[in-house]
Parts: structure tokens; C-alpha cells; sequence
């Protein structure tokens, strides 16, 4: 259902039977469809396939975050580790995909997780309130 009307593509089958890479001409088609993946993935779906799209939804959480502040990608390295900005956006990518503190700190260029897990801690949720209960 999701590879129909994608001409150009070449899905391998895995061992679970599902598509376990998808190669797909132009950048902006693959996106496309790795968001629709994600929106339809199930339990009868493996790992392999729910990781992909959780990281290509990952990516363009990220992407949109930047793009809320108005940040391209080099400005992240200009601005401090623990920035308030920064720790926005990493806290939605923690509460919306399936993305480590690891990666997370990787991506943002906060440094190590370590850091990044006690301001996440720490931060305000999306819901108003803090993360940790005191």
C-alpha cells in the first residue's frame, strides 16, 4: 500500500517480511516516505522498520525546531551546550521518538548525554509543569 505510485523504488525484503531498506530516487520522496511509514507502523512491524522511520521522524523534529529559531545547522555549534533552545528541542525529541539521550546530545552538539539527561530532568514540560516531582 505505502510503495504504491513511488516510481523509482527498490525495497529488499528483511527477515520479518517487511521492506528493511527502501531506496528511493530524490531525497525529498524518501522523507516523504519515511513520514508516512511512521504514521502507519503497527505491531506486526519489526524493529528494523519502526527504527528507521522513529529516526527519520527524529530528524525532522530536529529540523523544525532549528528552523523555529531561525538556526541553521553551523549555529549550533556557536551556541552554548546547555541552551535553553537547545534543551526545547531536545526535550521534545526525547518525548516524541524513540531517539537515545546519546543521540539526541549528538545531533544538537550538547556533548556528552550525561549533561543533557540532568536538563532534561530539570526542564519545564510541555505540559507546564517540571519533569521531576520535588
Amino acid at each position: 500500500m505505502l510503495l504504491r505510485g513511488l516510481g523509482g523504488v527498490n525495497a529488499k525484503s528483511s527477515a520479518c517480511g517487511h521492506p528493511a531498506r527502501v531506496v528511493v530516487r530524490g531525497e525529498r520522496l524518501e522523507r516523504e516516505f519515511l513520514a508516512q511509514a511512521s504514521e502507519h507502523l503497527g505491531a506486526q512491524h519489526c524493529g528494523a522498520v519502526r527504527q528507521e522511520s522513529g529516526e527519520a521522524r527524529a530528524e525532522r523534529l530536529a529540523r523544525e525546531g532549528l528552523a523555529a529559531l531561525g538556526w541553521l545547522e553551523a549555529d549550533l555549534r556557536e551556541w552554548r551546550k546547555g541552551d535553553s533552545d537547545k534543551v526545547r528541542i531536545a526535550l521534545r525529541l526525547r518525548q516524541e521518538t524513540p531517539r537515545t539521550l546519546a543521540w539526541i546530545a549528538q545531533r544538537l552538539q550538547m556533548g556528552v548525554w550525561t549533561p543533557v539527561s540532568n536538563r532534561l530532568w530539570g526542564a519545564p514540560s510541555a505540559a507546564g509543569g517540571r519533569l521531576c516531582q520535588e
